[in-house]
């Protein structure tokens, strides 16, 4: 069983569309939402590309064959190139796991890097 304390909301972003926001004080390093995932394979991928799913999943593992949505608020999160937040693949647990890169004040929408890591700076595949 996995435990997270994180008080958090969804609501309309500034950024786009909805968003994940702090409830609450949260703590740097405080595990914000430990997300299930629904897998599913590469040969899957180009029906999923044509519904409204298609900005919503994550590569999933390090072959390219297999994509996660994640389940809970995991696929609200916006993108930043200077986030709030990190996650993590736990592929023995299959969850997706968000947690704070530094303190976030209550009302404070939570922003991950889409690219994987904090420091990525690369385009994203959409305009900011």
């Amino acid at each position: 069983m996995s435990l997270q304390n994180a008080s958090i909301y969804f609501a309309p972003s500034d950024t786009h569309g909805l968003g994940v926001f702090a409830a609450e004080q949260i703590a740097v390093g405080a595990v914000i939402e430990i997300c299930p995932v629904i897998l599913f394979p590469k040969n899957e991928l180009a029906a999923v590309r044509q519904t409204v799913l298609d900005d919503y999943y994550f590569d999933w593992g390090d072959d390219d064959s297999w994509f996660a949505f994640a389940l809970g608020f995991g696929s609200l999160y916006n993108h930043s190139y200077v986030p709030n937040a990190d996650y993590g693949m736990d592929f023995e647990n299959k969850t997706i796991d968000i947690y704070a890169l530094v303190d976030i004040a209550p009302g404070e929408e939570i922003f991950i890097n889409y690219n994987g890591s904090p420091e990525n700076q690369s385009p994203v595949w959409f305009e900011q």
